[in-house]
């Protein structure tokens, strides 16, 4: 068992990032990447939450998700907001779900430089957005 350090749509574990270009349907709305998602889910303003779905880009997405109405439970439901997000990701994408599997047992790691609460770069973070991948993967290992 070896260590996927992920950070940008790019390179080989790319598709693991939440920039990854992979439309998501949730409740039938549709999302263009699973960081609209859960930038849209910071917000119980639909205006706000349209706003963010529209956007062209998941950076626009995020830099947008700073500038939102948090709703009063957010900080707790953040992580189930995510989980979410990834399970759509990697049950609507057939390819994306093959490729998830593929990593088998490996740790996977968000090398992000400055996010120490999903990221874990330099031995430094809480990797909460690389625990969440390997819980999705499991379920999915179990589904099959």
């Amino acid at each position: 068992m070896s260590d996927i350090f992920f950070w940008s749509r790019h390179g080989e574990y790319g598709f693991l990032s939440n920039f990854w270009r992979a439309p998501i349907k949730v409740d039938s709305v549709r999302y263009p990447t699973t960081e609209h998602y859960y930038q849209a889910g910071k917000t119980l303003i639909p205006e706000e939450q349209n706003m963010i779905r529209t956007l062209r880009w998941p950076g626009e997405a995020k830099s947008a998700g700073y500038h939102v109405t948090l709703w009063e439970g957010w900080e707790k439901a953040k992580e189930d907001i995510m989980l979410t997000a990834l399970r759509a990701k990697f049950t609507q994408h057939l390819t994306l779900k093959r490729k998830l599997l593929d990593t088998e047992d490996e740790v996977l790691h968000e090398d992000s430089p400055w996010d120490k609460y999903w990221g874990y770069a330099g031995g430094e973070g809480k990797d909460r957005l690389g625990v969440l991948l390997m819980k999705v993967r499991e379920e999915l290992r179990n589904d099959r």
